[in-house]
């Protein structure tokens, strides 16, 4: 089996397991497909998804990550907004 494939079928069983009860964090090196592999599973796994890329955020995206809503609705529907546009 490939790694990716691998990898892939990880991601799968996390969100069958974890049913959104929590997070993932992918880490590894640069440049291996990292952001490949997430974006990927996003449309195949989900109707609808946000892409936030940490690396280069807008300072609109940067500011909900370090002053929080505590509503997470308004939260998701401001980070879609501001990532609709994008």
């Amino acid at each position: 089996m490939s790694l990716k494939r691998k990898l892939f079928d990880d991601l799968v069983n996390w969100k069958n397991e974890r049913n959104g009860r929590s997070a993932v964090l992918i880490e590894g090196a640069r440049r291996v497909g990292k952001s490949y592999l997430v974006l990927e599973f996003a449309k195949k796994m989900y109707k609808s998804f946000i892409l936030v890329d940490f690396n280069n955020p807008l300072d609109e995206i940067r500011n909900l990550f370090l002053n929080p809503i505590p509503d997470f609705e308004h939260f998701f529907s401001k980070l879609f907004f501001k990532n609709a546009f994008i």
